[in-house]
């Protein structure tokens, strides 16, 4: 049944919380179909029960093979006219967790060139000013809601703003950068709310929220990339609309799983940190970072920015008609969601 909700499209928490662990419900229904080949029956039932189970576990198979290494990506040549590599670090790092130095701590050891925190509130802000010397330019949106957001970059800071789209509490945050080498790029911080019984009763606000970010950054002339902790997997219907709106890509395909949470838990882990990027930039590495007290891993990146790419493009996904207005209609149930809440 947790393998069959996720094809169900509605957005309660019940069916949408069931994608999460996908990465979980592969080997036990591989552990209960091999079982019950031991067990004979002459109950038509138990065989239907088991074609259906094969499928699921081929379809499971099918879905999460793209995000390890055995998928195989083109390789891509990087010419001379690559800016210099560019580190970012992206960390939820859990409201209430009171480990700051250790945060602190592999930002100055990693020298990212940008980071970006989730969750940061009054304290974490008054922490991480120690920083600020090393990263002058910085956007600070500082709330005690669980989702607070502080950006902060040694690069160039051509603009930067907040952005609102679906709830006047739950922020994004936009940045044009410029390198040393003078190649401009958008970064986009998100921090949608997750559908479940503790937080919201369905993904409206949380699918409205990252789809307005992905028809705001489409037709945008300079590179792209998003990150956060979008409370989502990226085999989700939503993620999967997410990436067409957008026509960026999905970094992790070919790169691996990367659990980003539960840090405490081992068995309980899922990929809910996620970055995308556009055709321009080229991703080097994709990897996580030990715990710093969070719940979440922190992940990292880093990349070059060059020109177009012919064998990138062929990894972009284009809307259907249909989806295009499944976008829109997405977008105003989101803002609908969060005037009912009010």
């Amino acid at each position: 049944m947790l393998s069959v909700l996720p094809f169900v499209q509605n957005q309660h928490w019940i069916f949408r919380g069931a994608e999460f662990i996908k990465l979980q419900l592969l080997p036990l229904q591989t552990i209960i179909f091999l079982c019950l080949f031991f067990f004979t029956s002459t109950n038509p039932l138990l065989w239907y029960l088991q074609a259906t189970q094969f499928a699921l576990i081929g379809y499971h198979i099918y879905i999460l093979v793209r995000y390890t290494k055995f998928w195989k990506r083109a390789k891509l040549k990087h010419p001379n006219s690559s800016s210099d590599k560019i580190k970012i670090i992206s960390c939820n790092i859990y409201q209430f967790n009171k480990e700051y130095k250790r945060f602190i701590d592999l930002i100055e050891k990693e020298q990212p060139d940008v980071f970006l925190t989730m969750e940061s509130n009054s304290d974490w802000e008054k922490a991480m000013r120690v920083l600020e010397n090393d990263y002058p330019n910085y956007e600070k949106v500082t709330l005690e809601n669980t989702y607070g957001m502080h950006f902060y970059t040694r690069l160039k800071l051509n603009n930067v703003r907040t952005h609102y789209f679906v709830s006047n509490d739950i922020p994004s945050i936009e940045a044009e950068l410029e390198t040393k080498d003078g190649h401009r790029f958008v970064f986009f911080g998100v921090h949608p709310p997750p559908p479940s019984p503790t937080e919201e009763d369905d993904s409206k606000e949380r699918d409205g929220d990252l789809l307005s970010v992905a028809k705001k950054v489409r037709d945008y002339k300079i590179p792209v990339l998003v990150t956060g902790d979008f409370n989502n997997v990226a085999w989700a219907r939503s993620s999967i609309l997410f990436k067409k709106t957008s026509r960026l890509i999905d970094a992790r395909i070919g790169r691996g799983i990367l659990a980003t949470f539960h840090a405490k838990y081992w068995f309980f882990r899922v990929p809910l940190d996620l970055l995308f990027h556009c055709q321009h930039i080229f991703i080097e590495k994709l990897f996580t970072y030990p715990s710093i007290g969070s719940d979440h891993f922190p992940i990292g990146c880093t990349f070059s920015i060059n020109e177009y790419s012919e064998e990138q493009d062929e990894l972009v996904d284009h809307l259907e008609e249909d989806e295009l207005e499944e976008v829109d209609e997405l977008i105003e149930e989101g803002k609908e969601e969060n005037s009912n809440n009010r």
